[in-house]
């Protein structure tokens, strides 16, 4: 991803990355390593997102958004929103009724989160994204303060009741992240 965004010529086409990952808690810029309370045998990877820290696991789809935001005309804080807005959308197609939160950035149902972003910008590109919970293991989330929320509960599509699978997600998922940021991604 780094090396995509920094090789990037102004009319270098957007592209989305669909990916799920083997077991890795990850560590943003911000993050603390006190956030991290028993990582047991997942290992632990820093990253230069933005954000804490966070569980990627199999069956949890995670999106990297290599986006040129500068050419879209996208601010940081509207982008997320838009990326927020592409999986509460996803969502409501699988009947799950879920929000975003201005004061820490993801997508929740019933107070607990379902998905998560951290991004990172250079030079008005942006690239890592977004992880949405469609039917992975939750139990790593209790060897981390998730995000840095001491306490915050972790949710997914299967613990809700959705029976969606993974490559359906990622279609519908697609579809509403094309009609959010259709200027970003052409």
């Amino acid at each position: 991803m780094r090396e995509f965004t920094l090789a990037r010529e102004s009319d270098t086409p957007d592209e989305l990355w669909f990916v799920e990952h083997p077991p890795v808690y990850t560590l943003g810029q911000a993050g603390k390593r006190e956030h991290i309370l028993n990582s047991s045998n997942i290992p632990v990877v820093e990253s230069d997102r933005g954000g804490q820290v966070t569980y990627h696991g199999p069956k949890q789809l995670v999106v990297y958004t290599l986006l040129d935001l500068q050419r879209a005309g996208l601010g940081v804080r509207e982008t997320v929103i838009h990326l927020e807005n592409a999986v509460i959308d996803c969502l409501a197609h699988f009947g799950i009724t879920a929000v975003g939160r201005r004061d820490a950035p993801g997508v929740y149902v019933n107070n607990a989160k379902i998905a998560a972003l951290g991004l990172r910008i250079r030079r008005g590109r942006c690239y890592h994204g977004l992880a949405l919970n469609v039917a992975p293991d939750l139990q790593p989330f209790s060897g981390i303060n998730p995000c840095g929320y001491k306490g915050l509960e972790v949710t997914s599509m299967k613990k809700i009741g959705a029976t969606a699978t993974m490559q359906q997600v990622e279609d519908r998922l697609l579809q509403a992240l094309l009609q959010h940021i259709p200027d970003a991604i052409a």
